[in-house]
């Protein structure tokens, strides 16, 4: 385990903010500046549309999502509309596919069995992968990260929502990936809040492990200081 995985903990971070990060972060990756890398964060309310998005699946008008702080992206990552929000581990692996055998789908599933291998061994909670329509990490018919990604130039972004301790009324405003199912949250399945933190350690160490990276935390200066000093372009 030769290779590097660098971890950003963004810690509480607006959605936008952190998609310009990404697309730093992507370009230096493209060029061969930097190693790969995993963007921890949490958002705040936010919801976002997929390249298979459909505003049909957004119940609340704009006006009064908006009342509410609550932004909308468009977004290239596949699939339709997701919600981020407090008490949700987003992680946006920042990968050359290149060393992923079966290379995009590979990818995922190596996202999918270090989730579902987590919830197992931490919590108890069975999981299963699904692909297709019902792409994401699901219990039973309720589906606990969702997954959606792009690829640049051979580098991946965008990536998983985990749902934590996420508040899943805020679900109601969606129809979750356009899917008419439901949706769950470590929470729900063990019946009290799990401590985010010792979550967010396990989503490193599982997720390195899968990638066959040895994790090397960084410091959140190192990406929030390019915002200051963006100098690349993100190539198509």
């Amino acid at each position: 385990m030769d290779k590097k995985l660098l971890v950003y903990d963004l810690e509480q971070m607006p959605y936008g903010e952190a998609l310009t990060l990404q697309r730093l972060v992507l370009a230096r990756r493209q060029q061969g500046m930097m190693d790969d890398s995993l963007l921890l964060v949490e958002h705040p309310a936010v919801l976002t549309l997929g390249t298979r998005g459909d505003y049909a699946n957004i119940y609340l008008p704009k006006e009064t999502l908006a009342e509410q702080g609550v932004a909308i992206f468009e977004v290239e990552r596949g699939g339709d509309v997701t919600y981020h929000g407090p008490g949700q581990i987003v992680g946006y692996p920042i990968i050359a596919l290149q060393d992923f055998p079966g290379s995009i789908r590979g990818y995922i599933t190596a996202i999918a069995t270090a989730l579902i291998d987590l919830l197992k061994d931490e919590f108890g909670i069975s999981a299963e992968q699904r692909f297709d329509k019902y792409s994401g990490v699901w219990v039973g018919e309720n589906k606990i990260v969702a997954m959606g990604v792009a690829v640049k130039r051979g580098v991946t972004m965008h990536g998983f929502a985990f749902n934590v301790n996420t508040n899943l009324a805020h679900f109601d405003w969606i129809n979750p990936c356009g899917l008419s199912k439901g949706v769950t949250s470590v929470e729900r399945e063990i019946g009290q809040p799990a401590d985010l933190a010792r979550v967010k350690h396990l989503v490193i160490l599982y997720l390195s492990r899968q990638f066959a990276r040895q994790p090397e935390l960084r410091p959140k200066s190192e990406l929030t200081d390019l915002l200051a000093h963006p100098s690349e372009e993100v190539a198509p």
